[in-house]
Parts: C-alpha cells; structure tokens; sequence
C-alpha cells in the first residue's frame, strides 16, 4: 500500500480507502490510486480486510444433494442472490444426512470463515433434539420442518399439490393417482400428504399410492403399473422427471397422454415444455426461495433478530397439453 501510495502520490489512507470501495474519494484520485495499482500489480488481501472488520462477506451453504433439481436450482438462487449483494457462497456438499456430518459441515465452515449458513434440508434431520448446532452462527433453512427452532424458506408444497389435484378433478376425473418421492422427503409428504387430503375433501376415492425416488427410473417402473389400472385416468406425480418416466411407460403400454390419461408433474423444469406431450405441472419460484434465503441471512448480520416459522412461497400452475376432460 505504502509503493502504491507513492506513486499515485497520494497517502497510504487513501489508497486504504479506495481498497475498501469508499464513495467520499474524489473520483480522479480513485483513478490515480487505481491507475498505481495496476502498474505495480497490487491487489486488496480481502482475508485480511476480513479480519481487520471482523466480516467475511461469505456465505456457507451446506445440501445434502446436488443431484435433485429442486437442490440446485435454490443453490443457484442463492448464489445469485448472493453475489448481487457482494457476499461469495463457499459449498458443503454432504454424502449422507446424519448429524454427525452436518456437525462436521459446521466445523469446517466455521474454520473457512462464513458469516452465516444456509441449510437446504430435503430430509427428516432438523426435528430431532438432539442435534445443537453453533450458536454464534445465522443460520437459515430451507425444506425443513425446523421452524420452531429457526428461520426456514419453502416453496408452499401443499398449495402446489392441491391446486394440481383440483385441476385434474375440474376436468372431470373421478379421482387422481399419485406417484410419491421418497418417504424421507419433506417436500414429498406434504405434496403426498396434500394429495390425499384434498381427494378427501372432496368425496373422492384414495387410490394406492406409488413412490418412487425422484428419478425418471422410478417413474418409469410406477407409469407401467399405473397402465395396468384401467380406472386410472388421472396422476400427480411428485416431480417432473418421474413424470417423464410415467409419459414413456403410458406410451410403451398403449395409453394415450391426454386423450386416456392426464399427467401432472411437479417443479417445471426447464424441459418440462419439451416433453411429448409437453407436461402441465406445477412451476417452484426458486429464484424468490435463494432472494427470501439471502435476505435473511443480511438482516440477521445488520442486527435484526429472525423470526422463528416458515416463510411459504407461492407456487402456480402451467397448463399444457399433458392434461385433459376425462375420458367419457
């Protein structure tokens, strides 16, 4: 700082208060400053401006999977979000969820020097008493029924499922299948859960249910026993890649997609406009998860105090031609 100082020929403070982005400096001697720092090479150690405020401008993310989409695309949420408000996202993946690797997860977060962590949860963990998780860090938490115990972000899986489920049932069936996630999903049993209650509701019969494990795979094997039921002429699927597993094995079987069964998925990926047909299933606002998850975190670093609860985002439904009136 000192041989950058003196060839802008200005004072070390100054070129200190350029490295730190302060908006009182002169704009031509920001460019003196910022000019001798390119001739000379010099870059701000930003580990050591951390220490001297005593803020990493980093954000810890810990998942417990990076291959569902629903994982990813809230991790891509966040660290767009992030980055917008100057904060980098370091990433812990862990390979199993217990306890003992998000203690572990913590550890090394601590020890890589984050001002707060965003949980993303998919699975039965946060309910149990029995993990403590440091109390000097923010923590916030996504897909998880942790709200008495933290601040949590989550799609409003329920809402999604009913209003996919009141769909098919305004076209005319008499009742919907369901082809569910895996049983240690939060995100599949209020979406299971959501099903049965609203076939309930409205006098339906509640059909068996399928589960599958979110794989097009397991769709695939659910869609051929789904072809067997002749009364079947209705499914929600729990997320779209297993309902691209049911539209090809409705297709192998013979069954016609809408004209003999309507097909709901659940995420709207990407693709879901490309499927043949192209699938009618319920869009996550992902983006506006990692914006509600990244606020937090900064509300909590100015000072704010988190509520504890849920905050549930909106989902909707997008019609396309994999839906259909029921078959006469």
């Amino acid at each position: 700082m000192a041989d950058v100082a003196r060839v802008a020929g200005v004072s070390s403070q100054t070129v200190s208060r350029v490295s730190n982005g302060d908006p009182a400096v002169v704009e031509k001697t920001r460019q003196k400053v910022l000019d001798a720092m390119r001739q000379l090479g010099y870059r701000p150690n930003s580990a050591a401006r951390a220490l001297k405020r005593g803020d990493f401008r980093t954000i810890g993310v810990i998942t417990m999977s990076l291959s569902s989409t629903g994982n990813v695309r809230t991790l891509e949420a966040i660290a767009s979000c992030a980055s917008r408000a100057g904060y980098a996202v370091t990433l812990i993946p862990l390979d199993a969820p217990t306890q003992d690797n998000v203690k572990g997860a913590f550890t090394r977060l601590d020890e890589l020097a984050v001002d707060a962590v965003v949980l993303i949860m998919e699975v039965h963990l946060l309910d149990t008493r029995s993990l403590t998780l440091p109390p000097h860090v923010t923590v916030v938490v996504v897909d998880s029924d942790a709200g008495d115990r933290f601040h949590v972000v989550d799609t409003d899986q329920g809402q999604g499922a009913r209003t996919a489920v009141r769909h098919l049932l305004e076209l005319g069936h008499r009742t919907v299948w369901h082809v569910a996630g895996p049983e240690e999903s939060f995100a599949a049993g209020r979406r299971e859960a959501a099903w049965e209650a609203t076939l309930r509701a409205e006098g339906c019969e509640v059909p068996p249910l399928l589960r599958g494990d979110w794989t097009s795979e397991s769709g695939y094997e659910a869609g051929l026993r789904l072809a067997e039921e002749a009364g079947c002429t209705a499914v929600f699927v729990a997320n779209d890649q297993m309902a691209l597993g049911v539209l090809r094995a409705l297709h192998e079987r013979g069954r016609r997609v809408p004209e003999e069964v309507s097909v709901v998925g659940f995420d709207d990926v990407a693709e879901a406009g490309s499927f043949i047909p192209p699938l009618t299933t319920v869009h996550q606002d992902f983006a506006r998860v990692g914006e509600l998850c990244v606020d937090a975190v900064l509300r909590e670093l100015s000072g704010e105090t988190l509520d504890r609860g849920t905050t549930l985002v909106p989902t909707r439904l997008v019609i396309r031609a994999s839906t259909a009136p029921s078959p006469a």
